[in-house]
């Protein structure tokens, strides 16, 4: 099965369940390996498909914000004291953050979900961090990272990235 066939065959399974669905249920309803379905999930997340991963499986969610809405990945450094500041300056401007990339020098890019939409998110978000004493991404790359932005349109992307860079967290 091609590429686009495949990938227009996952987001079809993904519809049809309202359950999370592993990639190896899906690896074996398309024919092919797990791992060419982590890959085709991230590129099917880079054309704005919305598709969240749980550790039961991969699961299309409803965005709150209008289809139509602005989309951005920028590229940002910071160490883990800084998050909580990082999160709040994009909740802060209207703004939401779908997820954490990092590219990880062996195992390629590695993407959390984190869908953080207001302060109490953010919170929540840092106190699960805690609770489960575990490191940020982050830390795996030197604070290098990159994370997609949401906002109802251009101008409030561009205030988010205009702050993160006042603050220092813009890398080249």
């Amino acid at each position: 099965m091609e590429g686009d066939t495949r990938r227009k065959k996952i987001i079809e399974i993904l519809q049809q369940e309202s359950r999370p669905i592993s990639g190896s249920e899906i690896a074996k309803r398309v024919g092919v390996s797990r791992q060419v379905i982590v890959q085709d999930i991230a590129l099917l997340r880079t054309s704005y498909e919305n598709i969240f991963s749980t550790n039961r499986g991969y699961l299309l969610y409803e965005r709150d914000s209008k289809p139509e809405c602005a989309r951005r990945v920028v590229k940002v450094k910071h160490q883990k004291e800084d998050i909580v500041r990082e999160l709040d300056i994009v909740v802060d401007a209207g703004g939401q953050v779908i997820n954490v990339i990092v590219e990880h020098e062996i195992y390629g890019p590695l993407t959390g979900d984190l869908m953080v939409r207001n302060r109490a998110d953010v919170r929540n978000f840092m106190r699960r961090v805690e609770e489960y004493q575990t490191k940020p991404l982050t830390d795996l790359t030197g604070g290098v990272h990159f994370h997609t932005i949401e906002a109802e349109n251009e101008e409030t992307l561009d205030e988010i990235v205009k702050q993160w860079k006042e603050a220092g967290f813009l890398t080249e």
